[in-house]
């Protein structure tokens, strides 16, 4: 998640019989899309979506000072309390890390320290990768479910599913506010809080990873839960005619092989979903037969 700045703008516009909500967070363009003629209920939810999104990131941004994820990651060795919110989040982490046999890390932050994806093709040499990966790795965090202790020169992050998270807790605020349907976009992170009137869905792109500029590669219909989309569209590096995408093997502390540019999984939530997306990357030339396996809706691009 990236600095939060200065606060977003809000900006709020009828289409047709809906309002649509926009703001700006977590690096990524933002929006509610609201199935009401209301405008002071549009209002009211739009402040509510982006006030919890920009809470959440505010958070867990690892680029803040002022935050838990800094005290931890400053720790130095000591044991740091965190709050009940931290700790689920810590505890999904841990979950994640063991159900994809250590290729989901928390900790694998610190290899941008030596990666940089910026479209141009040099790579970091071998030894300081296998310098860094000694920073890295869940298991040698001291996690007891509601203290942390890293050892020096380590780091968590939580981006990994702090969108996700962000779009989930932002779809059930939503909820609260309107009895409207409601569709959250964070960036292309979605969460529909409930089918609308006449059950129609809401139409939603998914974007071509080969250009800049967005354009929908395909149109999906959604109709209630949620989508969520992992790749490497805009970061990475290109070395003698192969690509290098920022998704990384924190157990190699390489980008992952042949790993698809873009997958969309359709699930309940949105961290169900990022989850999903997350470990068929990790899977690289077997992402498809990793989510058939799951039997869940899933769009792979390549």
């Amino acid at each position: 998640m990236a600095p939060a700045g200065d606060r977003p703008r809000q900006e709020l516009a009828r289409d047709g019989g809906q309002w649509v909500g926009r703001f700006h967070a977590m690096a990524s363009p933002c929006q509610v899309l609201m199935e009401t003629g209301d405008r002071g209920e549009a209002s009211a939810t739009l402040t509510t979506v982006a006030g919890e999104v920009r809470r959440i990131e505010s958070k867990y941004s690892r680029y803040r000072t002022d935050n838990i994820i800094h005290v931890v990651n400053q720790g130095a060795g000591r044991q740091v309390e965190v709050d009940a919110e931290t700790a689920g989040l810590l505890d999904y982490a841990a979950r994640l890390h063991e159900l994809s046999a250590g290729s989901f890390d928390v900790t694998s932050g610190v290899l941008r320290k030596i990666w940089k994806f910026d479209g141009g093709s040099r790579l970091p040499d071998r030894d300081a990768v296998g310098e860094i990966l000694g920073h890295v790795g869940w298991d040698k965090v001291d996690w007891n479910g509601s203290a942390i202790r890293l050892r020096e020169g380590m780091e968590i992050d939580l981006g990994g599913i702090g969108k996700e998270y962000a779009a989930d807790r932002a779809a059930r605020m939503a909820a609260e506010t309107t009895p409207a349907s409601c569709l959250v976009n964070l960036g292309g992170d979605l969460a529909v809080t409930r089918p609308r009137k006449d059950l129609a869905p809401w139409s939603v792109g998914i974007q071509d990873p080969g250009r800049s500029a967005f354009g929908a590669k395909i149109i999906i219909q959604l109709t209630a839960g949620a989508i969520a989309t992992s790749g490497d569209a805009n970061r990475f590096l290109l070395k003698d005619g192969v690509r290098y995408g920022h998704i990384m093997d924190p157990r190699t502390g390489w980008p992952v092989p042949e790993a698809p540019r873009s997958v969309s999984v359709a699930a309940g939530t949105c961290l169900d979903a990022g989850m999903l997306a997350t470990f068929a990357i990790l899977q690289g030339a077997g992402a498809e037969a990793f989510l058939k396996e799951q039997q869940v809706q899933h769009w792979v691009l390549r």
